[in-house]
């Protein structure tokens, strides 16, 4: 699997991330080894998780995802040939939440330990938090990369002016920036006022943004939870709609042409897009993983690419062309 380098950084990631927000939980340790070692064996080197998960499920407190992500590198011995991306700013049981210095230092502290680990690949803000100055969080962030225990910082779910405001911060005090971005994305596009509660949409400002200024854009949540290709996962609220059934008609008539499922297309489609968006797939079963990795073979043409993101509603349409 090829190789991508986050931002202006030198963490070199595989092209494909494993999202693990229900690993060690849903999805119990042995079946989560068995799907790690999957991804290991075609080349993934990036696993992405938080220090909350899975804190939402019953039974749970958190740390459990990261707790067995570090299981997982000690028994293979691979922690050199794996890049840990983790998260904090959601509270969940022993911890407050927000990103105050004490909070990013003693977050960063437990989530070391829970992966065995002496240093994390990419740190993520996982949300904003407007109580604490900015200076005050970038600082916290940068303590820790010339530590040494953190080698990239990123951001998930903040506003792209938020982003800025940081990142310009950070230029002119000579602190550690935001190098990745990590938000919500798919290939339907959100209907106007669409709520996803704390959760950000890769909007195109922040692509261009992205562009501009070398920043690696993530995507999660990226095939739906499997609504595009199940029957029995109806199609979220955010994204019904005339524009919808446009692009979906589209996305299965790109998929007849270069015989592949709907979901490899979009995760091909996102790697081909100016800025490319890496993809963060996940799956309970090896099934699923495999046609998650097997859309590196989906290889889209100029023509194809180009229907695909104009195809919908004519004025979305021309939004996207400006």
């Amino acid at each position: 699997m090829e190789k991508v380098t986050l931002g202006r950084t030198d963490v070199a990631v595989s092209a494909l991330c494993f999202g693990t927000d229900l690993i060690g939980s849903k999805i119990n340790e042995a079946d989560s080894f068995a799907l790690f070692d999957l991804f290991r064996s075609h080349g993934g080197a990036f696993i992405d998780t938080g220090n909350f998960y899975a804190a939402w499920m019953e039974g749970c407190v958190g740390g459990e995802s990261e707790s067995t992500i570090g299981k997982w590198m000690k028994t293979r011995g691979c922690r050199s040939e794996i890049a840990i991306s983790t998260k904090l700013g959601f509270d969940y049981p022993g911890s407050p939440g927000g990103l105050t210095a004490s909070e990013i230092e003693r977050e960063c502290e437990k989530s070391l330990k829970r992966l065995q680990t002496d240093r994390i690949d990419v740190y993520y803000a996982h949300r904003d938090d407007f109580d604490t100055p900015v200076e005050e969080t970038m600082t916290a962030f940068d303590r820790l990369v010339r530590a040494g225990k953190v080698r990239a910082i990123g951001a998930s779910n903040l506003w792209i002016w938020r982003i800025a405001e940081a990142n310009m911060l950070c230029e002119l005090k000579g602190l550690a920036p935001y190098s990745v971005v990590e938000q919500r994305y798919t290939y339907l596009r959100p209907r106007h006022g669409a709520d996803f509660g704390p959760q950000i949409f890769i909007s195109e400002d922040m692509k261009r943004y992205a562009s501009a200024h070398q920043i690696t854009l993530i995507g999660y949540s990226i095939l739906l939870q499997g609504a595009y290709t199940r029957k029995d996962k109806p199609l979220p609220a955010q994204f019904a709609g005339a524009d919808a059934d446009d692009r979906l008609a589209m996305l299965h008539a790109v998929a007849n042409e270069v015989n592949a499922t709907p979901n490899q297309v979009i995760i091909a489609w996102m790697r081909q897009s100016d800025p490319p968006i890496l993809p963060i797939i996940a799956g309970s079963k090896p099934d699923q993983v495999r046609e998650n990795i097997d859309a590196l073979k989906v290889k889209l043409s100029a023509d194809q690419m180009e229907r695909l993101s104009t195809a919908g509603n004519p004025d979305i349409k021309q939004a996207w062309l400006r």
